[in-house]
């Protein structure tokens, strides 16, 4: 799972077999390491959840889909989504979750075989 921070958005770029993973167990998660103390992101379907919502506790950046949202985004061809989260004062959290494609131009990227089929390559 790829983790891009930019300003005031988040975006959460999934393989094939973490999307799978995700449906399969409910949850999904990583983290970069800086010495003794961690930044972990995760996604998380939940049953309880009404929105997509993200949160930062105990240095953690966690996404909660709402679990049929969640199923149903692993087993179609959506590419993900895009949520405006309020954070007060008229200021929006960007939080963005798609499914990560091939890489068109980087023939040796290690994710190759585990990305999606890129809708920019002609066959």
């Amino acid at each position: 799972m790829k983790l891009r921070i930019k300003g005031n958005s988040i975006r959460l770029r999934l393989l094939r077999s973490e999307v799978e993973q995700l449906a399969e167990r409910g949850s999904i998660s990583d983290e970069v390491e800086f010495g003794t103390d961690a930044l972990r992101y995760s996604v998380l379907l939940s049953a309880a959840a009404e929105l997509v919502r993200a949160t930062f506790e105990n240095n953690e950046i966690a996404v909660v889909i709402p679990e049929s949202e969640g199923r149903n985004w692993a087993a179609n061809d959506d590419v993900g989504f895009e949520i405006e989260q309020p954070t007060g004062e008229g200021r929006t959290l960007t939080i963005l979750v798609e499914k990560d494609f091939v890489c068109v131009d980087r023939p040796n990227d290690p994710d190759r075989d585990d990305g999606f089929p890129n809708p920019n390559i002609s066959c």
